[in-house]
Parts: C-alpha cells; structure tokens; sequence
C-alpha cells in the first residue's frame, strides 16, 4: 500500500470499529500482527495511543513517535499458539498461565510486569477447555499484587507515571 492507501484503511478500520462499539479506539493491534515502518506514525496522526504489535517485552515502552507507546502482546501465552501451533492439552495450558504469572510477579518486584493471556473465542470457548480457563483465572485473579486491567489502563498508567522519552517533543 501507498501511505495515503494505508492511511485511508487505518482510517476506515478506525471508524467502522467506532461506529460499532460507540467508542474511539485508542489503541491497535494489526491483522496477525502486521504493520509498515510508517504504521505507527499514521496512527499516531489519527489520534491512537498505542500499538500491541510488538511482541517483544512484557514492560510498556515509548515508540520513536511522539506520543506512541508499545503496550506488551504475547504471541506465547497466546491460545492460538498453544492449541493449535503445538497442540498443548487443557492442563498443559493451566500450568503454563500459572509459571508465566508466577515468573512475572518475581521479577516485579522493583518494576510491573504485564502479562497479557491472548484468548480467542473459537479457541479457547471449546467445551472441553472450559476447566482449564477458569482455573487459570482463578489463579489470576486472586495471585496477590495482580491488577486485572485493560491495554487503555496500562497505557494510560505508563504515559501518566514515566517521563516521556528525549527527542519525542513532550519534553
């Protein structure tokens, strides 16, 4: 795509999502993950706070883009991937959430942590996985020091208690 094409589909994915939920989008996460070099800045220029394309650290981080976050994704605590990618079982899946959780609030001892649990319906709604989705809530919700919280909260969180990066003019 052109930059004015991919412009023009941010655009039109932005607004149908509004349209739909009542509700601007404030953050993105791409179609399988993609995104150009220029994804961000485009939208950024629309108005978008963040992206979750990038599966690379379980902290938030300022983008090069003034204003642009990268708010933590994970394609390995991902039920795609561990369903049907390595064709884990239920108890395999619980285990996994409760290790991830319990590494994650070790090393936060000095600094959060985010520890996003990527669930699809028509994956991880299959009855026979049911069990193993609510233990590992369970689990989640009542580990101490565990704040339940959405991407918008966790952006909104780091822009508001982190000083903005140098070069990215909110100096």
């Amino acid at each position: 795509m052109s930059e004015d094409e991919e412009r023009a589909y941010l655009r039109e994915v932005i607004g149908t999502i509004e349209k739909a939920t009542g509700r601007r989008p404030r953050g993105w996460l791409g179609p399988a993950l993609t995104e150009t070099f220029r994804t961000p800045h485009l939208l950024a220029e629309l108005g978008l706070q963040y992206v979750l394309d990038w599966a690379n650290d379980d902290q938030p981080y300022r983008l090069n883009v003034p204003g642009m976050l990268s708010v933590p994704y994970s394609i390995e605590i991902n039920d795609v991937q561990m369903f049907v990618g390595k064709s884990l079982s239920g108890p395999d899946f619980l285990q996994i959430v409760k290790d991830q959780l319990d590494q994650l609030h070790e090393e936060s001892a000095d600094s959060g942590r985010v520890m996003s649990l990527v669930l699809h319906p028509f994956v991880i709604n299959q009855p026979f996985r049911h069990k193993y989705l609510d233990q590992a809530l369970e689990h989640i919700a009542h580990h101490p020091g565990v704040w339940l919280t959405t991407s918008d909260e966790i952006a909104d969180h780091y822009a508001r208690t982190t000083a903005p990066a140098a070069g990215t003019g909110r100096e």
